[in-house]
């Protein structure tokens, strides 16, 4: 089978928060048709006891160690270097020889990189690899520049200029590839508006979630006490949107909930929850589960899930699980984007908090059951992980150059320069 050097920043496994999602299931679905020849990085002692299921799905594997606290201090060089932080932050030397031994030995038909974090590895490196496809799945530089809107002064610096730096690392990409893909026609559309110069190359090629494993149908104990209202919201906890999230809904989504109905509960399940989500649970009816087994039971037994996300990029796969378990979910708009889901049909949007607590209330009668069934049908018709991937199928056949021939079907679709999202 062709080869396929296939890099990312992380594990990707298991597949419990979003970078790994994605990045398991196009590795799983390329293994069927490639030798995958894979090179990513492990900054969590307990990832490596997944090394061998990984291992299963490839032909020639590198996991290097990161030590996330020696990473922090080595990516200050970045200030020296030009570089991005999170750039220098991922970069580990024994990887990187080992990209240039796979290139020169192996000889790779694909390069696919997931994240713009590891594209250095090979920018440079892949003149000779006849398809070189960069799945950015967000613009990441739009993250950090909503961080730089917000805290103290020092760290909006900070954030500012990885904002621009990450912004001008995208754009080489962009020019460098033959292929760059998001997780959202929004996504792609925003890059296109920023380097229309490579919009014939840029295509959204979207998540799907499994609806098998996440099935109302499956049975669970209900993890916390089902006579209140329970309102969850999952993801992990020490990344920055998720804690802003969280941290709204505590503060000044809960105390209107409780107005009309005092006895409601929000739980924040996910792991590594940061000292300010821990600090949460001083607030009346705030529980905090870090790590758990199985998110599952959690979302079954839920009143709604919520995601109230003022600062997102791409697709959020907290909702579409909660979709697919049939559970009516309260979003703000940031957290529809790229989502094909109705609102009020099949989830209910909100945006002001008093819009978000009365949302919540009305999830917690008998009359949002139907919303709940309604998203779990659209999750089943439009979100097979599969079907979703076979965007990836013709970028990988098509050889340099060859952009303009491609006749785009599906959600795999090219971007104008002109195109307003």
């Amino acid at each position: 089978m062709p080869g396929i050097l296939f890099l990312t920043q992380r594990i990707p496994y298991p597949p419990t928060k979003g970078e790994k999602i994605r990045a398991f299931q196009i590795l799983k679905y390329l293994s069927l048709s490639h030798d995958i020849y894979l090179g990513c990085l492990i900054d969590d002692p307990q990832d490596l006891k997944h090394v061998s299921a990984v291992n299963a799905l490839c032909a020639h594997s590198f996991f290097a160690t990161l030590d996330r606290r020696r990473a922090r201090i080595s990516c200050l060089r970045g200030l020296l270097t030009g570089e991005p932080l999170s750039v220098c932050f991922y970069r580990n030397r024994g990887l990187a020889r080992w990209v240039a031994q796979v290139l020169r030995e192996l000889a790779p038909e694909v390069i696919f990189v997931s994240s713009s974090n590891m594209a250095p590895y090979v920018l440079g490196l892949q003149s000779r690899i006849p398809v070189f496809v960069v799945d950015m799945v967000d613009v990441d530089s739009e993250k950090w520049r909503a961080y730089s809107k917000r805290g103290p002064l020092l760290l909006r610096l900070v954030h500012e200029r990885e904002w621009r730096r990450v912004s001008k690392l995208e754009a080489r990409i962009g020019h460098a590839c033959d292929w760059v893909t998001f997780v959202s026609p929004e996504e792609a559309a925003l890059f296109a508006r920023q380097h229309p110069e490579v919009s014939p190359k840029i295509r959204a090629i979207s998540n799907g979630v499994d609806h098998i494993f996440f099935d109302p149908a499956h049975r669970f104990e209900a993890p916390y006490e089902t006579d209140h209202h329970n309102f969850v919201f999952t993801g992990t906890m020490d990344y920055p949107p998720n804690i802003d999230a969280a941290t709204w809904f505590a503060r000044t989504i809960l105390p209107l909930i409780h107005r009309n109905d005092p006895d409601a509960r929000f739980h924040i399940v996910g792991a590594n929850p940061a000292a300010g989500v821990r600090q949460l649970t001083a607030t009346k009816g705030v529980f905090v589960t870090g790590a758990v087994r199985d998110v599952r039971p959690y979302v079954a037994f839920a009143a709604a899930c919520v995601a109230p996300l003022r600062i997102a990029r791409g697709i959020q796969n907290k909702v579409l699980e909660a979709m697919a378990m049939a559970r009516t979910v309260v979003v703000t708009p940031e957290a529809l984007e790229g989502i094909a889901a109705l609102p009020e049909r099949e989830v209910l949007l909100a945006e002001t908090p008093e819009a978000f607590a009365a949302a919540c209330l009305y999830a917690a009668s008998a009359g949002s059951l139907a919303i709940g069934q309604a998203a779990r049908r659209r999750i089943i018709s439009d979100y097979n992980w599969a079907e979703r991937l076979r965007g990836f199928d013709p970028l990988l056949r098509r050889p340099r150059g060859g952009a303009e021939e491609l006749t785009p079907s599906g959600d795999q679709v090219p971007y104008e320069a002109d195109t307003t999202g």
